[in-house]
């Protein structure tokens, strides 16, 4: 099974960041958030990757090539300019086709570019700009149940300000950050069957405006709601929020896989 990270956006609302880099490699504790959401899948299994490169995808190229010696200590010989690597990390199992889709390609058009990679009729997808503790095999098994040629993950997200429930003129609770109870929104992890994208015809197709309205009007998009942690990461203050939390030790994404390449690479 493979997955399909979009990382080719401009990333506009976290111009501090992207201006120099595309959002996918902006950092949560030192390493880029796309990092974070491979290490999320590779958690199950699933380590066979397709990069949608656009925007400075030059970046996302170069962090990849030189991966081994950016995560390992290494001897270099200035003579022969022989390098012996000394450890290893724990990604070696990873597959990873960084694919061109164009700086002004959309979404939709992104992912049907790079269905030529794609084994099979089935795979998986993301944006490279969130995390989650979804479970990827649920998700999988989701899908595969309702038969359809879509499925697209709804989470509930956090809102952007403490909740205050009121009485008598004062302050009766405070919630900081409450989850959204009665909104779901796409949380941007989806399974998808190939014949799906016969419905992008153009470029400018984005997969939210177009491919999944398109399916949904068709009755062919199925729905798996996540209850869990889902964070994306617009904004200066949102990579703020996910590097405290990973310096905190406590990242509700943080799974067993991801731990012990942290550890790996200290």
């Amino acid at each position: 099974m493979k997955v399909a990270i979009l990382a080719g956006g401009l990333g506009t609302r976290l111009r501090e960041e992207t201006e120099f880099k595309p959002k996918p490699m902006v950092e949560v504790g030192g390493r880029p958030i796309l990092w974070h959401i491979m290490q999320g899948y590779a958690a199950h299994g699933v380590t066979d990757f397709v990069v949608c490169l656009g925007y400075k995808g030059h970046v996302i190229r170069d962090y990849f090539v030189n991966y081994h010696t950016r995560n390992c200590d290494l001897t270099i010989s200035l003579g022969s300019n022989e390098t012996t690597l000394h450890n290893k990390h724990n990604e070696l199992d990873w597959r990873v086709t960084l694919a061109e889709t164009g700086d002004k390609t959309q979404t939709g058009a992104r992912l049907k570019r790079i269905l030529k990679y794609i084994d099979g009729n089935q795979f998986m997808a993301t944006y490279g700009d969130g995390v989650s503790d979804v479970d990827v095999d649920e998700l999988l098994e989701s899908h595969r149940r309702s038969g359809k040629l879509a499925t697209v993950t709804a989470v509930r997200p956090s809102s952007r300000f403490g909740e205050l429930l009121l009485d008598n003129g004062l302050v009766s609770t405070f919630y900081e950050k409450p989850q959204v109870s009665n909104s779901w929104v796409n949380g941007g992890f989806f399974v998808f069957e190939k014949e799906a994208f016969d419905l992008i015809e153009r470029d400018e197709d984005t997969l939210e405006r177009d491919l999944l309205i398109r399916l949904a009007e068709r009755g062919e998009l199925s729905v798996y709601q996540h209850n869990g942690f889902w964070q994306c990461m617009d904004t200066l203050r949102e990579s703020e929020l996910l590097n405290k939390m990973w310096e905190s030790g406590d990242a509700p994404w943080m799974k067993a896989g991801t731990r012990r390449a942290l550890a790996t690479a200290k």
